[in-house]
């Protein structure tokens, strides 16, 4: 299993033979390099229809026919932009040959705002991935602090590697996201979503302090944008 990192939120997951982009903002994206043209997933996960999000997925998805996944209201949206789209909703799971994409709360707002009238992306949300070689992957999205993150998603769900947002502003900062990892009890923890634009500037490595004293089993990786996590 391979994770890459193109700043933000925006993450590639490799399982086997399947490649799933999570969240690419890339082409607007002030700290990804990475041309667009590069990119050829399988399947594209979006969190939310925020412009720093949705991105260029239904560019992507056009081009390479990857199959979209996203919320009913987001999915109804790209189906009328002519591309093929699962929708689903908190709870749900889409099944993709070994691997199960299940979506889970998140505490956000969602409209597409990049339209020229903003109109309704249904409820933000995150993603567990499960790779058929028994591992979890757990993507946030845009959130805030809740007690699912505790009661569900760490008790029932346990996922061995998680991706939280640190920027604080429009998600929790470096402490909650520190709460969260302690609450989640990942074996990984990768911080995302900070250090794009001043508003969210962090120093990653103070949330890997808290990290240490609030859930000392869980290791903090440290990606630079365009940076890969292995295993």
């Amino acid at each position: 299993m391979r994770i890459k990192w193109f700043g933000h939120s925006a993450f590639e997951i490799e399982s086997g033979d399947t490649r799933i982009l999570i969240d690419p903002f890339i082409s607007n994206n002030p700290v990804c390099s990475t041309a667009v043209e590069e990119f050829e997933p399988d399947v594209i996960c979006v969190t939310h229809g925020h412009a720093d999000h949705l991105g260029d997925a239904m560019e992507i998805a056009d081009r390479s026919g990857a199959l979209l996944i996203a919320n009913h209201e987001l999915s109804v949206f790209f189906s009328r932009q002519g591309l093929e789209s699962n929708g689903m909703n908190i709870g749900g799971t889409v099944n993709l040959d070994d691997i199960r994409i299940r979506m889970v709360d998140a505490k956000h707002s969602s409209d597409i705002d990049f339209t020229e009238e903003v109109t309704s992306g249904g409820s933000a949300c995150g993603f567990i991935i499960e790779t058929g070689k028994g591992r979890s992957i757990y993507h946030a999205g845009d959130t805030g602090l809740f007690i699912d993150m505790r009661d569900v998603i760490g008790e029932i769900y346990r996922p061995d590697i998680a991706l939280l947002p640190i920027g604080d502003r429009y998600t929790m900062g470096p402490e909650d996201a520190a709460i969260a990892a302690s609450w989640l009890r990942p074996e990984k923890v990768l911080p995302m979503h900070y250090n794009t634009f001043p508003v969210i500037e962090q120093d990653p490595q103070i949330f890997a302090e808290l990290v240490k004293r609030s859930s000392p089993g869980t290791e903090v990786v440290m990606l630079e944008v365009g940076g890969i996590y292995e295993e």
